[in-house]
């Protein structure tokens, strides 16, 4: 085993809370963990740009992208874009408010909080900073850039069917693993993901130990769902990225030497691999509004 992955594995040994098992990870296989982003050309014209960081951290500037793009989309509904931008100004106001709140919440979050508190890296920070950078971004370049959610809102029929299965299948699956605590089943998990976390000369273990954590809470949060919800919910948001890219295509100035557009996408490092194998189907594109400004 090599020195980056014993150093990571023996900061999640001193963050484990009094048990005397060591830990092992279970059977689990995790798509590569990597930190630079993705850039996939769309057949029909302009790129779509997968940027992955860590929930609630900071990143390294050398890690940010270096794109000049043309519009932003979140993995994230209208209200959950409003809700972020209230939330970035109450935290001006009250700093450390959200994270407070998380914390006292018994969430998966809120572990989240607590694991990354004790690392030497930038963060914690609700809400998540590089979603916050990007957004404000946006909102003063070039007189505003487009802003697209891709989350479906609410009152999508097809996506409240999506809800209503996805929330069944985590209340069964919940039932069956009542007998694991969470802390368990977090140590494994993140002890699991170590061998997937990509080296990087911008990343060193603490950052890495982020990486493991981040990747536990989003088993939590997200692997019950199994397989084909999960292909289900990626194919849509896919089209859905599709669509907005074809949304700047046809938002262009008509000029011939146009520069083809580019669309970032922030995504959740662990979230990235099966999001970029379901846009790299080239679902057709559906067409979905941008935000609206005041």
């Amino acid at each position: 085993m090599g020195t980056w992955e014993t150093g990571i594995r023996n900061w999640l040994e001193r963050r484990a809370i009094r048990r005397s098992h060591q830990i092992t990870g279970p059977s689990m296989n995790f798509p590569e963990l990597g930190w630079r982003e993705k850039t996939l050309d769309d057949p029909d014209g302009g790129r779509i740009v997968l940027w992955p960081h860590l929930p609630c951290v900071r990143m390294p500037p050398g890690l940010r992208s270096r794109r000049v793009w043309d519009g932003v989309a979140f993995l994230l509904s209208h209200n959950d874009i409003s809700s972020m931008r209230e939330e970035e100004k109450q935290d001006r106001e009250s700093p450390g408010v959200h994270n407070e709140a998380a914390m006292a919440s018994g969430t998966t979050l809120g572990r989240l909080v607590r694991e990354l508190e004790g690392l030497d890296i930038e963060g914690p920070k609700i809400p998540d900073p590089e979603q916050i950078r990007l957004l404000l971004h946006a909102d003063n370049s070039r007189g505003g850039l487009p802003v697209f959610p891709i989350e479906p809102d609410l009152d999508d029929i097809g996506w409240s069917d999506w809800l209503e299965r996805s929330a069944d299948k985590q209340v069964n699956v919940t039932t069956l693993l009542s007998t694991l605590t969470l802390g368990r089943r977090w140590s494994r998990t993140a002890t699991a993901a170590i061998s997937s976390i990509a080296t990087d000369d911008e990343v060193g273990i603490e950052l890495g130990a982020a990486a493991a954590a981040c990747a536990a809470w989003w088993s939590e949060e997200e692997g019950v769902l199994g397989e084909a919800l999960y292909a289900e919910r990626d194919m849509r948001f896919a089209s859905r990225i599709r669509g907005a890219l074809a949304d700047l295509r046809d938002s262009r100035v008509d000029d011939e030497k146009a520069q083809e557009p580019i669309l970032m996408v922030p995504v959740h490092q662990a979230r990235l691999p099966s999001l970029e194998a379901a846009i790299s189907g080239w679902p057709v594109p559906e067409s979905l509004q941008k935000e609206e400004r005041k």
